[in-house]
């Protein structure tokens, strides 16, 4: 099984530098200093989960996973925040539609723990969504087969 590939954006290098050296032997990991950049990332590279600190210069967490949304929906999303904001809380859930949100500094454990759970629910998406698309294959050759043998 291939490593889990995430995605961790946050505008202080030294959070990116502290995620990776914690995570980058179990996890495929990605970093971006910035929305924007996380962007180009995503669209050139295939992302599983996607975390994210709330408060950056750019663009908000909340608005980046908006324009995650509309580029690439499946990445399960987690918002990162060392402030008590619940209007971005809200505005997480409701507009960036994300997994879970923790505050920060993070837990190491606590949010390795996440990141699995996030990527059970990904990986039971991307099956039902398999199987789905392998049922409407089925279906349009047993359409076809059908067709064949009325006509014949």
């Amino acid at each position: 099984m291939s490593k889990i590939s995430i995605l961790y954006v946050d505008d202080e290098e030294n959070n990116l530098v502290s995620f990776k050296a914690n995570f980058r032997m179990k996890y495929n990991i990605h970093t971006a200093i910035s929305g924007n950049e996380a962007i180009e990332i995503i669209k050139k590279t295939p992302i599983e989960i996607i975390i994210t600190d709330q408060r950056m210069p750019e663009m908000t967490g909340v608005e980046f996973l908006e324009k995650v949304i509309e580029i690439n929906p499946e990445p399960m999303r987690i918002l990162l925040t060392g402030y008590t904001d619940m209007t971005a809380v809200i505005d997480a859930v409701n507009k960036g539609k994300i997994f879970h949100y923790l505050t920060k500094p993070w837990n190491a454990n606590e949010l390795d723990e996440t990141i699995q759970k996030a990527y059970e629910i990904y990986a039971d998406r991307k099956s039902t969504l398999d199987k789905f698309s392998s049922l409407e294959d089925s279906n349009e050759q047993l359409e076809f087969l059908l067709r064949q043998k009325l006509l014949s």
